[in-house]
């Protein structure tokens, strides 16, 4: 079971309202993997076992709750380590921001 489980966006009379934009902050996330892929390919299924091992290795997994479908993740998150793995496909819009040293 994940420690925490939440919503990052929903359906309101007046549209969608989402907070994904925050899963790509840099000031909290170090790293963000991006999955795109068509439904029923594999991608929630992929989010819940990485959220299996990490919590396995001893850290805490917050899983963020598809609104349209809650028994699909739109992502898990391992705050400890600043990662996140996201469903990337639309309606989802995750901006990734690429820095080279």
């Amino acid at each position: 079971m994940p420690d925490t489980q939440y919503f990052l966006g929903a359906n309101t009379p007046s549209g969608f309202y989402s907070l994904y934009h925050e899963l790509s902050d840099p000031d909290k996330f170090r790293q963000v993997y991006v999955i795109k892929s068509g439904p029923g390919s594999g991608k929630s299924t992929l989010m819940r076992r990485v959220g299996r091992h990490a919590r396995a290795a001893g850290y805490d997994v917050e899983e963020i709750l598809c609104s349209g479908d809650p028994g699909s993740l739109d992502a898990v998150i391992v705050p400890a380590l600043g990662a996140a793995v996201v469903d990337g496909t639309s309606p989802h819009v995750i901006v990734s921001q690429v820095h080279f040293s």
